[in-house]
């Protein structure tokens, strides 16, 4: 199924979600309550019927209740209503969706699915509120339809708290490797993540190594900044390299996605020649070529952060 997202045309700030449901389990004189939500079809590698699930010992939280085969692959199960803490009543229809992001593959159980929905990332918004109160790690944008509301689940977060050795790290793998105190260089570097976690982990991770970071939190935020950098450096006359060296860009986020921030700056005549990097989850064999399209000069995975510094530096230098 999540092939179908890479029909979409790069660039072109859309995106595919599929929509799935969980019904809380009843409760006597209380009408049961169907909670939807979402998750970019990229990240989904098949939905199937619950499988036969073989328990297991020991588990990392209760709402990891056991494992199942799936072509020779044993895959963990997590209910995910259990999860948000949202006790599921489970009947013939129930359904589980098997993911796969940073090379990890896991399967969650749901109610149901309904459909996919081709979205703009525009009609995504950023949780707010009452939602960013009681689950601001969960989710990661909320998108409203004439009849009900559909919350984006922030996957990555629920299985790096479930498992956090799959988490990014900010110690470098090779200490002996860091780059010595004289010849470090302030480049500047914006930083672009919807995840405030995410963004200060990297931005800490670039500032070790010398980096100088200034942070967004969607791609449209970052390119309002990157043309008012522009129009300085127009008019005092001084390089753009002044400002800024280098942008460091998620690919999900809220009002405008790293695809298609990327494709403007690449569009743009005097904005085009600052490196580009992605740093995504989403980021495998399938989809590699999407950020070619649109003018990455590098693609990151998450699981390899600790070679980010490295790369990034290489391709300031390689342009000076």
């Amino acid at each position: 199924m999540a092939q179908t997202n890479i029909l979409l045309e790069t660039g072109t700030n859309e995106l595919e979600i599929i929509e799935f449901y969980i019904d809380e389990a009843p409760e006597p004189g209380v009408k049961p309550y169907r909670a939807h939500y979402g998750v970019n079809v990229a990240k989904v590698l098949e939905i199937i019927r619950l499988p036969k699930v073989t328990g297991m010992p020991q588990t990392p939280h209760p709402c990891v209740i056991g494992t199942f085969n799936l072509r020779s692959r044993v895959i963990p199960l997590i209910d995910l209503s259990m999860w948000l803490g949202k006790p599921m009543a489970r009947n013939e229809n129930t359904k589980v969706i098997v993911s796969e992001f940073n090379k990890v593959i896991n399967a969650f159980m749901v109610s149901g699915v309904t459909r996919i929905h081709r979205l703009s990332w525009s009609e995504v918004e950023p949780p707010s509120g009452y939602v960013t109160s009681f689950a601001a790690n969960n989710f990661t944008g909320v998108v409203k339809f004439p009849d009900h509301i559909v919350l984006l689940l922030d996957m990555e977060q629920i299985i790096w708290d479930l498992n956090p050795a799959l988490a990014m790290k900010t110690e470098r793998e090779k200490e002996a490797a860091a780059i010595p105190e004289p010849e470090r260089s302030a480049y500047k570097t914006l930083v672009v993540d919807d995840s405030n976690s995410i963004r200060r982990l990297i931005a800490t991770y670039l500032e070790k190594d010398g980096f100088e970071v200034l942070q967004d939190i969607n791609g449209q935020d970052a390119w309002d900044r990157l043309l008012a950098w522009k129009a300085e450096a127009a008019k005092t006359g001084a390089p753009l390299s002044r400002l800024v060296n280098m942008v460091v860009s998620d690919i999900e986020m809220p009002s405008m996605d790293g695809h298609t921030l990327c494709r403007k700056i690449k569009d743009d005549p005097v904005l085009k020649e600052l490196p580009v990097v992605l740093f995504s989850s989403l980021i495998n064999d399938q989809l590699y070529h999407k950020g070619l399209s649109v003018g990455a000069d590098d693609q990151v995975t998450k699981p390899e952060v600790g070679t980010l510094a490295e790369r990034a530096r290489k391709l300031i230098e390689e342009r000076r």
